[in-house]
């Protein structure tokens, strides 16, 4: 998806990284939140979490970005950094955070059972 240089960071509100998504993309996730039942304080929440942390990002002429210090803090972001994409958004990890997760998630995959049937089926 192209974005013309104009990017949204946030936190992640389950994993200890920031997902970075194009400008259309990130409207989509705005609409669905939007819709969500206000009264709800789950809702609020979340929404609060995610938008509350939301930044306008443009990419530079290089293609490089600045990430505010209260996100970096959250992902802890220091020197080395990984940009992992996830479909529709990317994800920024500490470089070490991400080998640690991706080494364990692939030693899990590997137990028996480790995947339920709908995802057995699955063509890649």
């Amino acid at each position: 998806m192209r974005c013309g240089g104009q990017l949204i960071v946030t936190i992640d509100a389950v994993d200890p990284c920031l997902c970075v998504y194009p400008l259309p993309e990130w409207e989509l996730i705005e609409a669905k939140l939007r819709d969500l039942p206000s009264l709800r304080e789950e809702t609020r929440r979340l929404q609060r979490l995610l938008i509350g942390n939301a930044v306008d990002i443009e990419l530079d002429g290089s293609g490089r970005f600045l990430v505010p210090p209260r996100l970096r803090a959250h992902a802890g972001l220091d020197k080395h950094a990984m940009l992992v994409g996830q479909l529709n958004k990317f994800q920024l990890w500490n470089e070490d955070a991400w080998n640690a997760l991706a080494d364990a998630d692939l030693a899990a995959i590997k137990q028996p059972g480790a995947l339920p049937d709908d995802l057995r089926d699955l063509i890649l």
